[in-house]
């Protein structure tokens, strides 16, 4: 990993959780009222860790170990008693989060955001303003248009949960952006997986295990990677 390379960059993608905000308490919330209520007992930390990259579906297929009546329980619960809405306050923004987002747009690069969240990214780009910052958001769950409240209109797309390059293929199409001039920023193996998958580069974030063709633990840090030209 070359921390002194510069490119040519027509396009950044970034994971949600973990990267634009801090969500392990948020998640931490919502999966051990699903798991208290299926099978009676919290996340251990492995749980945690998954349901922390993986879609809600996903999330509760891992909680309940493939038993029946812990699935009908979790769904059940699920589909009558969760609001997303009600979770998101506990989201924390990271530093220089909408300070990089707008030195990209000043410099004409395109802003996506691919992740494994579903109906709930819409709640958290209208409650941060987001949708001023950003082209388009793909999540793993329903496709809409967005926009409204005063809000510029934004785009969210559904694809396959990552690491299925679907997600990113979805960005490339939308914004005519060049693969090989795209960033992927992530902070988990799964979002490692997303970019090499689709052939894009790779930001880690807050963590230099992963394999990444640059690592970064500020998002200002980000304007290093990028060439002038």
């Amino acid at each position: 990993m070359d921390q002194q390379k510069k490119w040519n960059v027509d396009c950044v993608i970034y994971d949600c959780d973990g990267v634009l905000f801090d969500s392990f308490d948020a998640n931490r919330r919502l999966y051990n009222s699903i798991a208290l209520v299926a099978r009676g007992t919290p996340l251990d930390d492995d749980e945690l860790r998954y349901c922390h990259t993986h879609t809600v579906y996903q999330s509760i297929a891992h909680i309940c170990r493939e038993d029946a009546e812990y699935e009908r329980r979790a769904q059940e619960f699920f589909r009558s008693n969760i609001d997303f809405r009600d979770f998101i306050p506990y989201l924390t923004m990271e530093p220089h989060v909408t300070d990089i987002l707008e030195a990209l747009k000043v410099r004409g690069i395109s802003r996506a955001i691919s992740t494994n969240r579903t109906t709930s990214m819409k709640h958290i780009m209208e409650r941060y303003g987001l949708w001023q910052y950003f082209d388009v958001v793909v999540t793993a769950a329903h496709q809409a248009q967005a926009g409204g409240d005063g809000e510029p209109a934004g785009t969210i797309l559904q694809a396959k949960s990552k690491p299925d390059p679907e997600g990113v293929e979805k960005i490339l199409e939308a914004l005519n952006a060049r693969r090989e001039a795209t960033l992927y920023i992530g902070d988990s193996e799964v979002d490692m997986g997303t970019a090499r998958s689709s052939g894009v580069r790779f930001v880690a974030y807050k963590n230099n295990a992963l394999e990444a063709d640059g690592s970064i633990d500020d998002h200002l840090a980000l304007l290093e990677f990028l060439s002038d030209g």
